[in-house]
C-alpha cells in the first residue's frame, strides 16, 4: 500500500468526531468548549479538539489506530526504525533516551553545552557525566560542536563509556561536522543520542544542514514546536538503529509522559509532519529567498546593525553597536517584535518557513524593526561594554564532576561570595534561560571562567535559573571543613 504524506490520520479522526456534534459526559471539563460559550476568553470551537481517549481517537500509550498511523507516517518521512509523538517536549525524549540507554554508575560522554534536560536525565539514571568541551565560534560568540580530537581523548580516558550525547545543531543554528563524531563514538562501542531539538526541518535538503538521522545516530529527539508549525511541547523521538531497545524507550515514555496526553498537541504534530513532508525544493528556495530579501531590508536601515547568518538559513543573529541583546530585545518588544532569545551580545530571530501558499507579514515586521532600531540608536553609547564572552576554549577539554550528584546530599551547604568561589564545588545548576545551557552544574568544580561567565550574564540582565542569591553576589557551594 502506497503512503501519502498528505494524510493526517489523527486530524481526520478528530474531525470525524467533531462532525458528529457529540455530547460530552467525559473529561476535559469544558465539555467540547460548551462552558466557554458565555466567555470571550477562549475559542470554543478550538476546544472541541481538546479531547481524550475516545472510541476512534486511539491512545498515545498503546496506539493501534489513528495515532499509530500518524506515527507511521512520521517514521516513513524521517526514515527511522520507529518514531513517536511527544507531548512533554524534547525534555521527555532526552530523559527517556538516557534512562533506556544508561544504568547506575555508567559513564556518559556529553557536550558541555548541552541542554539542562540532558543533565537531569543523567542524574535520574544515576549515571556519571563526562563533559567534553565544545569549540568556540568567534563570529556568533557561541559554543558550537566538539572537535574530533576532544572526543577521541574522552574515549581514550573513559573507554567503558556506554553512551555519547551530542547537541546538534546549536540553539543558534550552527551546524558542525558531527558525522565523524558519531562514527568515532560507534567505534568506541557507544550508543549515540542526539538532541536535535532545533533540526526537525533538516530533512528538507540543501542548503538546509543534514539531519543526524542520515548520519547514523541511534536516537534523535526533535522539538517540532521550535521550527515546524506544531504547538508548544510537541516533539518527535526517532529510534534510528537496532542498538536501542524499543521496549525500554516505550516503557519510559509511558512512565514520564502525561497519562492524559493533549490531543491538540498531537494533532499539531500530525499536521507539522504533513507540512514539512509535502514541501518541495521550490518551496524551500522560495522561503530562503523571501527571508534574504527581509534581511537585506534590515541591513539598509543602518550600518551599525550587524546581521549574522548561520548554517541554518531559517535563523539569524542581530547585533547593534555597543548595545547588549537584552537592551535590543526590550525595545523590539516595545514595538511589537518578539525575538527568540537575547544574550549579552545579540538577539536571535527564527525566520518563517514560508511558501507561496503560506505568507508572512514581512513589510509590517520591517517597519516595526526600523522604528525599534531608530529608538535604539538614541541610546547612550556604552564604550565600556564587553564585546566578547569571557568563556571560550578551556585548556581542560575533558572533565568530570568533582562530586557525584547523588553524593551531594551527604554534604552541608553554605552561601559564599561568587568572587571567592573558585575551587569550590557548586551544589546547584545555574542556567541562563534561554538557551538553557548551564554555566555550572551541580557537583562541578568552579573555575575562573565559570565565575566570569556567570557575572557576565547576570550583569547584562540575563534571567538565570537556579537556587541562588546572585543579586547579593552569592552562590551555594559545599561547605568547607576548614
Amino acid at each position: 500500500m502506497s503512503i501519502s504524506q498528505n494524510q493526517m490520520p489523527l486530524i481526520e479522526a478528530i474531525q470525524n468526531h467533531i462532525r458528529q456534534k457529540p455530547i460530552s459526559f467525559h473529561v476535559p471539563g469544558h465539555k467540547n468548549g460548551e462552558l466557554y460559550h458565555s466567555l470571550n476568553l477562549l475559542n470554543a470551537s478550538f476546544l472541541q479538539w481538546d479531547l481524550t481517549e475516545l472510541s476512534g481517537l486511539d491512545d498515545l500509550h498503546d496506539p493501534s489506530g489513528a495515532i499509530e498511523q500518524a506515527e507511521g507516517l512520521l517514521s516513513s518521512y524521517y526514515q527511522s526504525v520507529r518514531s513517536y509523538f511527544l507531548v512533554n517536549g524534547s525534555t521527555v525524549g532526552n530523559i527517556s533516551s538516557i534512562l533506556a540507554t544508561c544504568n547506575e554508575g555508567d559513564y556518559v560522554l556529553v557536550q558541555r553545552n548541552c541542554h539542562k534536560s540532558i543533565l537531569n536525565g543523567i542524574q535520574l539514571a544515576r549515571a556519571v557525566p563526562i563533559f567534553i568541551e565544545p569549540e568556540w565560534d568567534k563570529e556568533t560568540q557561541t559554543a558550537t560542536g566538539v572537535h574530533l580530537s576532544t572526543l577521541e581523548e574522552a574515549i581514550q580516558n573513559y573507554p567503558e563509556a556506554v553512551a555519547c550525547i551530542f547537541t546538534y545543531p546549536t540553539y543558534y543554528g550552527v551546524a558542525y561536522p558531527i558525522k565523524q563524531l558519531i562514527e568515532a563514538a560507534h567505534q568506541g562501542g557507544m550508543t549515540v543520542i542526539v538532541d536535535e531539538a532545533h533540526g526537525a526541518h533538516f530533512k528538507l535538503g540543501e542548503p538546509v544542514p543534514q539531519s543526524t538521522l542520515d548520519m547514523g545516530a541511534d536516537v534523535i529527539i526533535q522539538s517540532a514546536h521550535k521550527m515546524l508549525p506544531a504547538m508548544t511541547m510537541g516533539s518527535y523521538l526517532h529510534i534510528n538503529s537496532e542498538k536501542v531497545s524499543i521496549k525500554k524507550i516505550e516503557n519510559y515514555l509511558r512512565m514520564l509522559q502525561s497519562s492524559s496526553p493533549s490531543y491538540p498537541i498531537m494533532a499539531s504534530l500530525d499536521m507539522a509532519r504533513s507540512f514539512i513532508a509535502n514541501r518541495t525544493k521550490e518551496d524551500t528556495f522560495y522561503a530562503i529567498k523571501e527571508n534574504k530579501k527581509f534581511l537585506e531590508k534590515l541591513c539598509s536601515f543602518t550600518d551599525k546593525l550587524k546581521v549574522i547568518e548561520v548554517d541554518d538559513p531559517f535563523k539569524v543573529i542581530l547585533r547593534l553597536d555597543s548595545l547588549n541583546g537584552y537592551q535590543i530585545q526590550a525595545v523590539f518588544e516595545k514595538h511589537g517584535v518578539f525575538v527568540e532569545l537575547a544574550d549579552p551580545m545579540q538577539v536571535l530571530l527564527i525566520l518563517p518557513i514560508t511558501s507561496q501558499e503560506h505568507s508572512f507579514p514581512y513589510e509590517r515586521a520591517e517597519a516595526l524593526i526600523k522604528s525599534a532600531i531608530m529608538e535604539l540608536m538614541l541610546f547612550q553609547i556604552n564604550t565600556s561594554l564587553q564585546q566578547t564572552v569571557p568563556i571560550q576554549n578551556k585548556i581542560q577539554k575533558v572533565s568530570k564532576l568533582e562530586v557525584v550528584i547523588d553524593d551531594l546530599e551527604d554534604y552541608h551547604e553554605e552561601w559564599i561570595l561568587l568572587a571567592e568561589s573558585k575551587g569550590r564545588v557548586a551544589t546547584k545548576m545555574l542556567t541562563p534561560y534561554p538557551p538553557g545551557i548551564p554555566v555550572m552544574a551541580a557537583g562541578e568544580l568552579i573555575t575562573e571562567e565559570m565565575i566570569a561567565t556567570l557575572r557576565y550574564y547576570f550583569d547584562a540582565g540575563a534571567r538565570i535559573q537556579g537556587d541562588h542569591k546572585l543579586e547579593e553576589g552569592k552562590i551555594l557551594v559545599i561547605k568547607s571543613d576548614r
